[in-house]
């Protein structure tokens, strides 16, 4: 086994992004990636334009690739914020506006993985009122998500980089999707391994894996330090995939790292051309 076994899909919020958004997907199929990911791409509209809407479909659509994950609304990403739906007030109310919009766009494109980005802790608010917050508007994602034939993805990410984010270990992170999937009934809601989070908070990845392989919807590498490509860190990226596939995981593995100070399109060496193609 190794690298060319997985199905890779690269995130064009992370990846390429000194190219505009709806160049974006054409440089990643240039490069001989046929799967690509985004964070929620209007920072500053959960409703954008239908038009706007239109014209990321069809970059993604005369690009031959498929969209394979897509993030809700979650604040200003990348930046100081780490989503919106715990966030009492106009935020959680944008976010709720953005359900539909994103479970939309989702489907128009055959796209069965919605992330939701939890929120950090607001100053002066009961975590408590947080979290019930939360609950209510993740079980709204998780019917919509399964109105257009998608999973919910429910994300941890490390202390360091968010230190206000309540989830920081893969305990936490499963802990929300047993609650949604509790109070929903639809088992829908799955967790968001991210290898490179959980690297920066100590965990050993090796029992993650082996305790919730079968309970994950979605993973996404970096190596660690420096949140770069494989190789370019410590991280026993290419065993811990093994690891995965023998435990069953099937899925996409998305490239959510940063490229250095090279083009986006110089940072896939590691990975042989003919293994890009998504199977």
């Amino acid at each position: 086994m190794g690298f060319a076994d997985q199905r890779f899909n690269v995130n064009l919020s992370i990846l390429f992004t000194e190219l505009p958004l709806l160049e974006r997907p054409a440089a990643a199929a240039a490069t001989g990636f046929t799967a690509v990911e985004l964070w929620w791409p209007w920072v500053d509209s959960p409703t954008p334009e239908q038009s706007e809407l239109d014209a990321l479909k069809k970059a993604i659509e005369d690009a031959g690739v498929r969209l394979t994950g897509l993030n809700f609304y979650a604040g200003q990403l990348p930046g100081p914020d780490r989503g919106a739906l715990s966030l009492p007030g106009e935020e959680s109310e944008r976010f709720r506006a953005n359900i539909d919009v994103a479970a939309d766009f989702a489907r128009s494109l055959g796209c069965t993985a919605l992330n939701a980005l939890y929120g950090n802790r607001v100053e002066g608010v009961d975590p408590a009122e947080q979290d019930a917050l939360a609950l209510e508007n993740l079980v709204l994602a998780a019917r919509a998500a399964d109105r257009v034939g998608a999973i919910l993805l429910i994300e941890t990410l490390n202390r360091s980089e968010s230190p206000r984010y309540p989830l920081v270990s893969a305990p936490a992170g499963i802990a929300i999707v047993d609650k949604v999937n509790e109070a929903t009934g639809l088992g829908n809601a799955k967790f968001l391994m991210d290898l490179y989070h959980l690297s920066m908070n100590g965990e050993d990845l090796q029992q993650v894996i082996a305790a919730y392989a079968d309970r994950t919807g979605h993973v996404q590498i970096a190596d660690n330090p420096g949140r770069g490509a494989p190789g370019t860190g410590t991280l026993p990226l290419e065993e811990l995939l093994d690891q995965l596939a023998k435990a069953g995981y099937e899925g996409f593995v998305g490239l959510e790292y940063k490229p250095g100070d090279r083009p986006s399109a110089e940072a896939f060496d590691w990975l042989p051309a003919a293994a890009r193609a998504a199977r």
